[in-house]
């Protein structure tokens, strides 16, 4: 009885490492006989696990959804993997996860081996509460998106641009995409029929969806590239060119190539490109190295940066008079 239970949980956990077996594999794996799989696996539909059968050339058995989750085997390293990500689930970019993380996390320390709760404890993660980001966003936002993704549903929703512009828009959804701390989903607009990408904690979504569509192959290099490309010309929408009065080497440090690219003219001096999403912002950039510099274009970044001086010398009067 024993042995048949350690295989009825090791027929269980290859049943979940992917979608369809044949009873040859599952025989392989087992190594037992096909007539005894087929037994194991009518014990397990006694138990409650909905295991279907097809008949035939490429028939096989896969594990189907059933009312309760089915009990996991996870080799040590899957254990402790899922263990990080719960304990720092309480910080990332999801509204409403933490607790459920917190309780899930105590069950699993609750029966690890006394091995792995010394390896965790080793890789402890301190959690430090604080108010959610300003872009998180909440669970059961993240899980209607996602099933109307899967099951190809139209979705309208209210969506807010970053200057506050209100608009409704009607996509064909495709992909959730986690960029940093923000979320993306990943759609085509029928409006504008154009793919385009939208950042969740600005969708108000609306019920119902819509009707099912036929999913349209998704941008070339796929939802992720997508997003990381319509995030990479959001922050490069301006350019300025600067020539700093110091040398390259003490610039070059400083400039990561995602948003600035410096070379040397002569020497102590180095001219650098840097890109923003505004002329201000590229401004303000320029205090953080801490030399002189002369703006070569365009011309409207001097008054920007005048702008900055003005507001830096009312800060430092504050501090004079205090």
């Amino acid at each position: 009885m024993k042995e048949t239970s350690a295989r009825l949980l090791r027929l269980l956990s290859l049943l979940q490492t992917r979608r369809d077996w044949s009873g040859a594999e599952l025989a392989d794996k087992l190594a037992i006989t096909p007539r005894t799989v087929r037994r194991d696996v009518d014990r397990l539909r006694d138990l409650g696990y909905p295991v279907d059968a097809t008949v035939g050339v490429g028939g096989g058995y896969r594990l189907g959804a059933g009312a309760e989750m089915p009990p996991l085997q996870l080799d040590d390293e899957e254990v402790l993997a899922v263990a990080l990500s719960l304990q720092s689930g309480a910080t990332g970019s999801v509204v409403g996860i933490g607790e459920a993380s917190m309780r899930a996390l105590a069950k699993l320390r609750q029966i690890m081996p006394s091995r792995l709760r010394h390896r965790l404890e080793s890789l402890s993660i301190d959690v430090v509460p604080r108010e959610p980001a300003a872009s998180a966003v909440d669970a059961s936002v993240l899980s209607a998106i996602a099933s109307v993704c899967h099951n190809h549903e139209r979705l309208r929703f209210d969506y807010r641009t970053h200057d506050g512009t209100q608009s409704r828009r009607e996509v064909e959804p495709y992909r959730l995409v986690r960029s940093g701390v923000r979320w993306y989903l990943v759609a085509w607009d029928l409006s504008r029929e154009d793919w385009r990408s939208f950042r969740v904690d600005r969708m108000e979504p609306k019920i119902p969806t819509g009707p099912r569509f036929t999913p349209r192959e998704l941008p070339a290099g796929g939802a992720a590239d997508f997003v990381s490309r319509g995030v990479a010309r959001a922050y490069s929408s301006t350019r300025a060119t600067v020539l700093l009065h110091a040398p390259i080497e003490q610039i070059a440090p400083m400039v990561s190539e995602q948003w600035g690219s410096v070379e040397s003219t002569d020497e102590g001096r180095c001219v650098i490109v840097l890109s923003g999403t505004s002329l201000r912002s590229i401004a303000m950039w320029l205090r953080a190295f801490d030399v002189d510099f002369t703006v070569v274009n365009p011309p409207e970044l001097r008054e920007e940066c005048r702008a900055i001086a003005a507001e830096t010398a009312v800060a430092a009067q504050r501090y004079l008079d205090a």
